[in-house]
């Protein structure tokens, strides 16, 4: 055993139902809520980053994350005592249709640990080999991917948005074959391992897949989900029933309405959102295909699984996650049977969303008050010329939070200027330019009637608006680098991704907007759902 010591506590196997069978082999799973499963043996794993915040969550300092047991533990090789790895059973809607069992096919859950403070994380390795729910595949994953996943969940955390954590990235030793494309050619590539944290991993498709066996399956791990993850729920003494149940329910909505409130500030589009990917704690999880907006476009997908449909488009989010509420509404019914709550509930998502959009674009803007009607408007305007000419909103929005006014008023001219970098190209059509220059004029003059000062805008403006993001073409040219064993990219975009609102002009290179060569490379512009 290891000389890291942890805490464990590991609930989800021992109060909910396990797998009857304990070899490990594809198979279908009824009447069990996870399979144990350990992870493979790697040949030579290595670090290649880590993050101190997340390692400080379950009680780990630099130097123990500098150790061999470090690496040992967090690629799979040793087990830490208490841990009891297993993977688990949970179905879901793929692209809106029902796929029936899917389950942990490349994640094995290491279990639970209490950290000092008292906080629940549940541990988690994605690539660390086959399960029972891998069906074909290999249950491993390759650098590029578990490149992404890393740097982005911590580049999400350090934006404010709600997600699951990345404890460490490693390499293998070992190659994996995958097709990037889907287009029949398969190459071998560097294996990884990503090492995962959330308070849990439960989805939206653990109560649908149980849902469909077995009432009292569906509610064994509701209870159990709602003792263990939402204990305020629940009254001294009073059994779980009906008003329970629906508390719960829209707590699950409100916290992904806010979630995606936050993907949509940012400009972050996660690609699948499969019910098998939706958080029952409303955190972004499972970073696959997603990408970055660099040219603002809602219609825009990064992933090529999407390309015909768009379903999964950056302004389809909001929509598709209350869609996503609706298939989770109608697995949870047999524990509440009363129809009219839980409607009223999922028109209350929609009504929040309208609500906290607008709210978030205003700030965005710089306005600290709301006008329903005016401001709606003003926000539509500047969409509609976002689509007649390509602009990078993230340097938009945080370029326009500098304009500065005369004793004339504002300086159009000097204001186009000043916004020019996030233009595509950088001159605009003379038709463009006064689109432009009219709605300069009116949010100049909405801007005016706003009680903040120059100095309080600027603040809320750039406390919203990032200056850094992970842009796709940087998390390649990372990924480039590190597939020749050099991982200084990587570990250079976590570093000034950890203060993504400050200006440090030390890393001005970063704050460019994508280049030609990456339009329409694989990896920038479009991705697959391959690992």
């Amino acid at each position: 055993m290891s000389r890291l010591r942890f805490t464990f506590d590991n609930q989800f196997v021992q109060q909910l139902p396990a797998d009857g069978i304990s070899e490990n082999y594809p198979r279908q799973v009824q009447g069990a809520c996870y399979s144990w499963a350990k992870p493979k043996q790697m040949q030579a794993p290595a670090v290649v980053s880590y993050s101190t915040e997340a390692a400080a969550l379950i009680d780990l300092s630099e130097a123990d994350c500098q150790s061999s047991d470090f690496t040992a533990i967090f690629s799979g090789n040793k087990p830490a005592e208490g841990m009891q790895p297993y993977a688990s059973c949970y179905g879901g809607h793929q692209f809106g249709n029902w796929a029936g069992q899917l389950g942990d096919g490349r994640a094995i859950n290491l279990g639970e640990v209490i950290n000092q403070q008292g906080e629940r994380w549940a541990i988690q390795l994605k690539g660390a080999g086959p399960t029972p729910y891998s069906r074909t595949a290999d249950g491993l994953a390759v650098l590029r991917s578990s490149i992404r996943e890393f740097l982005c969940s911590e580049a999400m955390y350090h934006l404010g948005v709600p997600t699951t954590r990345a404890l460490s990235l490693m390499t293998t030793g070992e190659q994996v074959v995958r097709d990037v494309m889907y287009n029949g050619n398969p190459a071998p590539e560097p294996g990884a391992v990503v090492c995962r944290l959330a308070p849990s991993f439960s989805r939206f498709g653990h109560a649908q897949y149980y849902a469909q066996q077995d009432g009292d399956l569906l509610k064994q791990f509701v209870d159990y989900t709602i003792s263990t993850d939402f204990p305020h729920l629940i009254r001294d003494g009073m059994p779980l029933g009906k008003d329970t149940y629906l508390n719960w329910f829209e707590e699950i909505s409100t916290s992904t309405c806010d979630m995606i409130v936050h993907w949509m500030r940012v400009g972050f589009v996660h690609g699948v959102m499969n019910t098998d990917n939706m958080s029952i704690l409303g955190l972004t999880i499972d970073y696959g295909p997603y990408g970055w907006l660099e040219s603002y476009d809602p219609n825009w997908t990064p992933n090529t699984t999407d390309a015909a449909h768009h379903r999964y488009a950056f302004g389809q989010q909001a929509q598709i996650a209350h869609w996503n509420l609706y298939q989770l509404a109608n697995a949870i019914y047999p524990l509440i049977e009363d129809v009219p709550p839980l409607e009223k509930l999922l028109n209350d998502y929609a009504d929040r969303y309208a609500e906290q959009w607008l709210l978030m674009m205003c700030k965005k803007l710089g306005f600290s008050t709301v006008n329903k009607e005016s401001d709606s408007e003003l926000i539509k305007q500047l969409l509609a010329f976002f689509s007649l000419h390509e602009t990078d909103m993230t340097i938009f929005y945080r370029r326009l939070a500098n304009l500065a006014s005369s004793e004339n008023g504002l300086d159009i001219e000097q204001a186009i200027e000043q916004l020019n970098p996030a233009f595509y190209p950088d001159s605009l059509p003379d038709e463009i330019k006064k689109t432009l220059s009219d709605w300069l004029t009116r949010y100049w003059q909405r801007r005016q009637k706003d009680p903040l000062t120059a100095e309080q805008r600027v603040a809320l403006m750039n406390q919203v608006n990032p200056k850094y993001v992970l842009r796709n073409y940087l998390a390649q040219l990372a990924i480039d680098k590190s597939e020749q064993g050099d991982h200084s990219g990587v570990n250079e975009l976590l570093e000034v991704l950890r203060r993504p609102y400050d200006e440090q002009p030390e890393k001005e290179h970063l704050n460019q907007k994508r280049p030609d060569w990456a339009k329409h490379k694989v990896g920038c512009s479009m991705l697959s759902c391959s690992s």
